[in-house]
C-alpha cells in the first residue's frame, strides 16, 4: 500500500470486520466473482466501518463535505464464487494530510487471503473544491476515537 510510512500514524489502529455472502450477480462467466466488484466490497467495507466508528458519509455530508476517491489499488490472490461467505477487514490509516486513506483485507471462510487493496478520499465541498486543510470535525473525531 502506501510506502511512505514515516508520514503515517501506526500506533493506534483502527479496524472494523464485515462479513458478506457473494451474490449470483457479483460473479462473471467463469463463475467467479469479477473483479470490479472488489471495489464495491470496500465501498461496503467503508461503510461498515463509518457506521462503527461514528464517520459515515451520512456525518460527513453533514458538516459540508463529500470525500471522492481519487486513488483505488486492488491485488487479488484467491477468486471468490457464487455464495462463498468471506468478510472484509477495513483499516483506516492515520495521515496528517486532509484526506481519508484504508486498507482492506478480504478472506474466504477459510481465513485464506483473497484480496487486499487500499482507498484514498479527499475533503472537497458539494461543489467540488478540495480542501487543503484537515476538517476541523476530522481533527475532533482523531481526538474522540483515540488518534490525536
Amino acid at each position: 500500500m502506501n510506502r511512505r510510512k514515516e508520514r503515517f500514524r501506526t500506533d493506534k489502529i483502527l479496524q472494523h470486520t464485515e462479513h458478506f455472502k457473494v451474490k449470483f450477480n457479483e460473479t462473471d462467466a467463469l463463475g467467479i466473482v469479477w473483479h470490479g466488484n472488489y471495489i464495491g466490497y470496500f465501498e461496503d467495507g467503508r461503510e461498515a466501518f463509518g457506521r462503527a466508528f461514528g464517520i459515515s458519509y451520512k456525518d460527513i455530508q453533514e458538516h459540508g463535505y463529500a470525500t471522492p476517491i481519487v486513488k483505488v489499488l486492488s491485488e487479488h490472490q484467491k477468486p471468490l464464487r457464487y455464495a462463498d461467505d468471506a468478510y472484509i477487514i477495513t483499516t483506516y490509516v492515520d495521515c496528517a494530510a486532509a484526506k481519508m486513506i484504508f486498507n482492506f483485507e478480504i478472506y474466504n471462510a477459510k481465513d485464506e487471503l483473497v484480496c487486499t487493496g487500499e482507498t484514498v478520499q479527499v475533503f472537497t465541498d458539494f461543489a467540488g473544491n478540495l480542501s487543503l486543510t484537515i476538517p476541523p470535525f476530522l481533527e475532533s473525531w482523531k481526538k474522540k476515537v483515540g488518534m490525536l
